[in-house]
């Protein structure tokens, strides 16, 4: 491989065997030509956020994996949706409707990248309590582009709500 960038990876099913769909991706993940899985947070079991009330007794599972790819962030991207859809998520899908796996790119390293069809770090990681409380499993320190905040303090500022717990300490790989 080339030189290798850190990526953070959020992982999160809430349609079908959720856990079974987090560890089919983490290894599908680790199949991708130049990447691998360096590191992995437990699973969590989170309520979901801005859902439609039909679906709102459909909790997720999340994790969040660490990577190092020589993989620019497009062609990542490009791998990582080629894997939703072969994992069962319409290319089309409705706005936060229930999904087999969802994979959203939290960091990479101190890189930004904001166009029409990517933006890193993720705009939204540090509201998320159910990316911040594993990825703090992880990379507690760590200090994102565009916060002045470590993970740690992110989360220590994050609502106890919508409640996060423990689902899984296993690892996916």
């Amino acid at each position: 491989m080339d030189r290798c960038m850190e990526y953070g990876l959020s992982l999160g099913s809430n349609e079908g065997d959720r856990l079974s769909n987090l560890k089919l991706t983490t290894e599908k993940i680790q199949h991708i030509d130049n990447v691998a899985v360096t590191d992995q947070s437990a699973v969590y079991e989170a309520e979901p956020v801005n859902i439609a009330a039909e679906h709102k007794d459909d909790t997720f599972l999340n994790c969040v994996i660490v990577i190092e790819t020589s993989l620019f962030p497009k062609q990542l991207l490009k791998e990582l949706q080629d894997l939703e859809i072969d994992m069962g998520r319409p290319k089309n899908h409705e706005f936060n409707a229930p999904r087999p796996i969802d994979i959203d790119i939290i960091y990479a390293e101190k890189t930004t990248v904001d166009t029409e069809n990517i933006t890193i770090p993720h705009p939204r990681w540090a509201e998320r309590r159910f990316v911040v409380e594993p990825l703090a499993d992880l990379r507690p320190d760590l200090t994102i582009p565009g916060s002045a905040a470590t993970v740690k303090d992110v989360l220590k500022s994050l609502p106890e709500t919508p409640k996060v717990c423990v689902f899984e300490t296993e690892n996916l790989i």
